[in-house]
């Protein structure tokens, strides 16, 4: 699968493609004779992967790590799994602060709905 394929399939722009690959995000592309990118599924899934973690704000130097760990073997399973587990209780952390920040805008919209509502029934008290 070409740059271009990879690009759209995963909506990642070509140089954040390219990027992931020279800092080893992604394990080496193979190329075609003309020098061209050619994915492979299993480069395809390096890149699903990473796009899914990045979203779950992994940092890009964390990714780098596991993806180092990962290179070298099983050996490195108990590290690899640590650091993802680490990892997920910051995703926790973070979703609990959403859902507070949630909750407050939901209070405050509240808030504001029920002010109007008050200023409906003001008005139409006033025009009876």
């Amino acid at each position: 699968m070409k740059i271009t394929e990879v690009s759209e399939k995963f909506d990642i722009s070509q140089d954040t493609l390219r990027y992931y690959e020279r800092i080893g995000l992604i394990p080496h592309v193979n190329r075609n004779k003309s020098g061209i990118r050619d994915y492979t599924e299993e480069d395809c899934k390096w890149v699903e992967f990473i796009k899914c973690m990045r979203s779950a704000g992994l940092s890009i130097e964390v990714l780098i790590e596991y993806v180092k760990l990962f290179q070298q073997g099983d050996a490195t399973i108990e590290a690899r799994k640590e650091l993802l587990t680490e990892q997920r209780k910051k995703l926790i952390a973070r979703m609990e602060d959403m859902q507070k920040s949630l909750e407050r805008l939901n209070y405050k919209i509240e808030r504001y709905e029920q002010s109007v509502i008050e200023k409906e029934k003001e008005l139409k008290r006033l025009e009876d």
